[in-house]
């Protein structure tokens, strides 16, 4: 059975490119800073973002977690949304590891953080209170459908931020999903903020791995953080090879997989049973309702499933699609019939 999977951009494979790159990488002991295929990567990623140095990291959590460690130190207060990733989805590591409070903020339909509420959060001078030291903003938005964050309101949100002493740190685990989606260089998105945390293992397909960006001071900082938590590999330029062909490579082809999701929107908007946001696919995710009383969210996934269509379940009525370069217009509207057949 051929499988259409919609999981998540995370389950792509590395390309032959990045394969031969792979076996074929210059390497050497990365935590003496001597992998030449590393700093490659990290001098790369650094200038794709406008900022002064790059770290290769693990994963995308790890990207956020050592970004949070450098800027902010225990018993400091992070302000962020109340769907981002760095909040829900990597076990509460800011608090955990780092003793760092989350202060939570709502997330708009549209990903932002509302400025007013934003300014509302931030500490006093108070003996009372913990210090506000960072803003931490997610680039697309993942559980707001993929949205993308514009340069105007980062100006703006950098703007605050420096009013107010505070730092900004981007969970940019998308962020080249957003710099097409909005056909701006990513560097716009990430000018006003002092730090971005990017991935090479979703839409860009690399096997493993992300990239940490900003000044060199910061960097430095979140190296020890990296140590500290593990983080430091030695031969890594093995992986870090695919991690320079997807950034080489893959940018462009996002705008496909954003094609793709818009369709997939637009077909399953017509079907009974399913409720799609006015919004539809502004990037590669995609988030719907089951709306009939008959079958929920986990049924309807686990049904197409049977049919080779896999879609991730992640409320009781809410459904998660992503697209990704294995996905093909041809696979869309495929999963398109098995979702008719499905809903019948």
């Amino acid at each position: 059975m051929h499988i259409i999977d919609l999981r998540s951009d995370t389950f792509t494979r590395p390309t032959p490119a990045m394969r031969r790159a792979m076996y074929e990488a210059e390497v050497g002991d990365d935590v003496f800073g001597e992998d030449p295929t590393v700093n490659r990567l990290e001098a790369l990623a650094a200038e794709r973002m406008g900022k002064e140095a790059g770290l290769f990291v693990a994963s995308g959590t790890m990207g956020n977690l050592v970004s949070l460690l450098a800027h902010c130190g225990r018993g400091d207060e992070a302000i962020v949304g109340d769907q981002a990733h760095t909040y829900i989805y990597e076990q509460g590591g800011m608090a955990a590891l780092g003793g760092i409070q989350p202060r939570v903020v709502r997330n708009q339909p549209d990903g932002t953080l509302d400025l007013a509420e934003v300014a509302a959060a931030i500490r006093g001078e108070n003996i009372h209170f913990p210090i506000s030291r960072l803003v931490a903003v997610e680039n697309t938005h993942n559980r707001c459908g993929g949205a993308p964050l514009t340069p105007a309101y980062m100006a703006a949100l950098g703007a605050l931020a420096r009013e107010h002493g505070l730092r900004v740190h981007v969970d940019g685990a998308r962020i080249f999903n957003a710099a097409v989606a909005l056909g701006v260089d990513a560097r716009a998105l990430v000018a006003d903020a002092d730090s971005v945390s990017f991935c090479l293992s979703k839409g860009l397909g690399a096997p493993v791995g992300s990239v940490v960006c900003g000044e060199r001071e910061f960097v430095a900082r979140a190296r020890r953080a990296r140590k500290v938590v593990g983080g430091g590999m030695r031969q890594a330029g093995v992986i870090a090879a695919a991690g320079i062909v997807a950034l080489e490579q893959m940018v462009d082809r996002l705008a496909e997989d954003h094609a793709n999701a818009e369709t997939l929107a637009a077909g399953l908007a017509e079907l009974p049973g399913v409720e799609v946001p006015a919004v539809l696919a502004r990037t590669n995710i995609l988030y719907f309702n089951v709306v009939r009383e008959d079958i929920d969210a986990a049924t309807l996934a686990a049904r197409v499933a049977e049919q080779g269509v896999r879609v991730l379940d992640l409320d009781p009525r809410r459904v998660r699609a992503v697209t990704n370069y294995h996905v093909t217009a041809a696979d869309i509207q495929a999963a398109l019939k098995v979702f008719r057949t499905v809903l019948a």
